[in-house]
């Protein structure tokens, strides 16, 4: 019964020992962000080279925005009076769609007129912030690179995933907001 006991002691002093950390069977590292990094570098790269090209071929005197996409004014108001938009303005706007080709995605009649509220409402990255640099009666031509546009997802609907955009876009007109 001595030995029984003696076993029963080492078996039970030797099972009770602290638990260890377990190490991970798999190590994870920043690859697949890295890997999309250069993905994106290099389709950035290649709108750019497409817009810049279609630049020069039109020969109209294009902007480049600090947010990073590219514009020309069809009918410019020199009116001073006239103010851009602010948050929360109401604008009423007319835009079309297109493919950089000059295909026709979404037009005027297909989007109809539009009125946003200024940054209130869910809206195109590219276009809400043209919105901001026109006036009341201003046409202008944006060219949209795809993250400016739609991005990765598209709309879900005709335009597809990474697809940069031409916009013409009118404003009609920009009603102030009442609690500024």
């Amino acid at each position: 019964m001595n030995k029984l006991l003696t076993i029963a002691f080492v078996l039970l002093l030797f099972n009770c020992k602290t638990p260890e950390a377990r190490r991970p069977i798999s190590v994870k590292t920043g690859s697949f962000i890295d890997a999309s990094v250069e993905r994106n570098k290099k389709l950035n790269a290649k709108e750019q080279a497409t817009i810049e090209k279609i630049m020069e071929q039109q020969q109209k005197d294009y902007i480049a925005s600090e947010s990073g996409f590219w514009y020309y004014y069809n009918i410019k108001t020199e009116n001073d009076t006239l103010k851009t938009p602010d948050f929360g303005d109401i604008v009423n706007f007319n835009y079309d769609v297109k493919s950089l080709k000059g295909h026709t995605i979404y037009s005027f009649e297909d989007l109809k007129t539009q009125t946003y509220a200024m940054d209130k409402e869910e809206l195109f990255t590219g276009l809400r912030e043209g919105l901001k640099l026109m006036k009341t009666g201003e046409t202008v031509t944006f060219l949209f690179p795809s993250q400016k546009a739609f991005g990765y997802y598209g709309d879900e609907n005709k335009i597809g995933s990474n697809t940069p955009l031409i916009c013409e876009v009118t404003i009609n007109s920009i009603t102030p907001n009442q609690t500024n």
